[in-house]
């Protein structure tokens, strides 16, 4: 992976460089300066419509009590979107209007989908769910919490999952006393005398 990932962001860039620089010389250099920023300009302007499509849908949908069609991928996808049409480069350009064009962007979705389906059914893939990330209290994990085989979520140990602890000290059996009754003005059942 840490490979995969020097290649992206190291050959990419040397090949939009490369691409930009033939573009420069078949064209001239201002007519390339000009399809850049017109890219750009034009890619943060779809990104917007498409994001504020996708967010109307989700409203729309949720309004009516129904689960939106476009989820958070296609979301995720338009900003992915944006984020390459804002990218100076004629690749990214490409992948960046794929994106945000409905049609392609859900056969994206789709495979990317099914995809993620698979790795959970695997076991590659985890899907972390809920609040402050193991700090507890509102929303946290104190426990299992993620999805995936064995219920557990990323940075969990491998293996099987600890047994829950058995309390293993004595028992005090207490029954309780209605003391409002029984109070006395001088006796040391009296609240917030303070002494």
């Amino acid at each position: 992976m840490g490979c995969a990932l020097f290649l992206l962001f190291t050959a990419v860039p040397l090949v939009e460089l490369y691409l930009l620089v033939w573009l420069g010389g078949l064209w001239g250099f201002w007519p390339t300066v000009a399809l850049v920023l017109f890219t750009g300009l034009v890619g943060a302007t779809l990104a917007k419509l498409e994001g504020l499509r996708v967010l109307g849908q989700w409203r729309e949908a949720l309004a009516e009590g129904r689960v939106p069609e476009a989820g958070v991928l296609d979301g995720l996808l338009v900003l992915v979107g944006g984020i390459f049409l804002v990218t100076p480069g004629v690749i990214t350009d490409f992948l960046g209007f794929t994106l945000l064009i409905p049609p392609t962007r859900r056969l994206v979705a789709k495979v990317l989908r099914e995809r993620i389906q698979k790795g959970i059914e695997r076991g590659t893939v985890r899907v972390q769910v809920g609040g402050m990330g193991g700090l507890g209290g509102l929303g946290g994990f104190k426990g299992r919490g993620g999805f995936g085989p064995d219920g557990r979520g990323p940075g969990a140990p491998r293996g099987r999952a600890p047994e829950p602890r058995r309390g293993g000290g004595a028992i005090i059996d207490v029954e309780g006393r209605d003391v409002t009754a029984e109070a006395d003005e001088s006796g040391p059942d009296r609240l917030g005398d303070g002494s």
